[in-house]
């Protein structure tokens, strides 16, 4: 298998070989290069216009797991709002005819989610022929895409997520790979995508400083990328973030940055700086060498105003660009720090935005869509609405918008 969610220091070679992936499939949360980059180029200005939308599917059940393509087809997890029933469904990506649906768990009693995540909140993970569905200590299954048959499953993984679970799996190699940080237990695993067998699991080593769980729990998704020639799982939590090595899961080293919840995917520069988000609000910069404890040595600046607690950003040159939860803009200088612009657009944002090579898409709650031309002063390309909000982060393959709204599927695209 292709090594998917690599994206090193060499960012233009990476950026220049994920092209061609990304025009094909979107295997995980965030792409092909786990950065929410992609190169349909041509994307509709105008979201929402009815004559760029190509077809639009209802989806049952509550989930904010965004959708992931290989091929010609689409997937996502859905469940019931009170957790009893958790499924998978596969839609055509030429049609929106939907192929398969199809329960996955049933709980008698399920435990407690907050009512702003759902049971249904990991997005999953896919390759050829293989599609890998996530819901937490609920159970992680390996489905044939083709047939729905169950490949492998397992149940055993305990943890108590508290408020619901939501990291994301990733792929990499022969490993699927997720956090279990919860209220009780905190650990990272990496499974056998053939077997499902564990082929390492490391405990959290983290001081966090207090006996309260509800403050060491993270629903974050890891990213692996090539740091001098070694390939580095970089995998935030509560309080902290870890590098592990990711064929043996040995810790390299630790950044604090306090915070919990911490959910952002991490991002590396151009210069090679790891960008990570604590949660809470907090966003810092390391630089990724060393051992054990980096925070006082490797820390290179730090930021408040304006950062995005639930959402992913993105790094476009030599620029870091988000949206925060209550719908402020922003562009960041990747190598100080430095605010290079901010700007109130409103609204609530959750989902992660997506560039397309041209311009910048993100996704509020009540469903406006904000088009957004990356620069040094801010520039607001078109603004529209489509359906009643987005939780989910959207997938971009062959010039083709996947949108996970509250009830439907949608595909959007200048091409007809």
């Amino acid at each position: 298998m292709h090594k998917l969610t690599v994206y090193g220091l060499f960012f233009l070679t990476c950026l220049s070989a994920s092209r061609l992936i990304g025009q094909e499939h979107w295997p995980e949360f965030r792409g092909p290069t786990g950065d929410g980059h992609t190169h349909g180029i041509g994307l509709p200005l105008n979201v929402g216009a009815s004559t760029n939308l190509k077809w639009k599917t209802p989806i049952h059940g509550k989930g904010w797991s965004s959708p992931v393509i290989w091929g010609n087809q689409v997937w996502l997890t859905t469940a019931t709002e009170d957790g009893k029933q958790m499924s998978a469904i596969c839609v055509d990506l030429k049609s929106g005819e939907i192929i398969r649906d199809q329960v996955i768990h049933e709980n008698t009693e399920p435990g407690f989610c907050h009512p702003t995540n759902s049971y249904a909140s990991p997005t999953p993970a896919i390759q050829e022929g293989r599609v890998y569905l996530h819901f937490g200590s609920y159970g992680t299954t390996c489905l044939n895409t083709g047939t729905g048959e169950v490949i492998w499953q397992r149940t055993d993984l305990e943890c108590d997520h508290f408020r619901g679970p939501a990291s994301s799996p990733i792929l990499y190699d022969d490993k699927l790979i997720v956090a279990f940080d919860g209220f009780d237990v905190q650990y990272v695993i990496a499974l056998d995508t053939q077997t499902g067998k564990t082929v390492w699991k490391t405990e959290r080593n983290i001081k966090y400083g207090t006996k309260n769980g509800d403050l060491m729990k993270a629903y974050g998704t890891g990213s692996v990328f090539d740091i001098d020639g070694r390939a580095v799982l970089v995998y935030p939590s509560a309080v902290a973030t870890i590098a592990y090595d990711v064929q043996t899961g040995k810790p390299i080293w630790t950044v604090y940055h306090q915070g919990m919840n911490a959910s952002a995917r991490p991002l590396i520069s151009k210069s090679g700086l790891v960008i990570v988000t604590n949660g809470m609000g907090k966003m810092i910069a390391v630089k990724p060498s060393g051992v054990g404890d980096i925070t006082a040595s490797n820390t290179r600046w730090q930021i408040s105003k304006g950062v995005a607690k639930k959402s992913s950003q993105l790094i476009i040159e030599d620029r870091l660009y988000m949206v925060s939860d209550k719908g402020i803009a922003s562009a960041i200088d990747v190598a100080t720090g430095e605010i290079v612009w901010q700007e109130r657009i409103g609204g609530v944002f959750s989902a992660s935005p997506v560039f397309d090579g041209e311009k910048i898409f993100a996704f509020s709650e009540t469903g406006d869509v904000h088009v957004l031309q990356p620069g040094d002063a801010f520039s607001s390309l078109a603004q529209s609405k489509l359906g009643s909000g987005f939780k989910a982060s959207p997938a971009v393959v062959k010039g083709q918008m996947i949108l996970r709204g509250f009830s439907y599927l949608y595909c959007v695209s200048s091409q007809k």
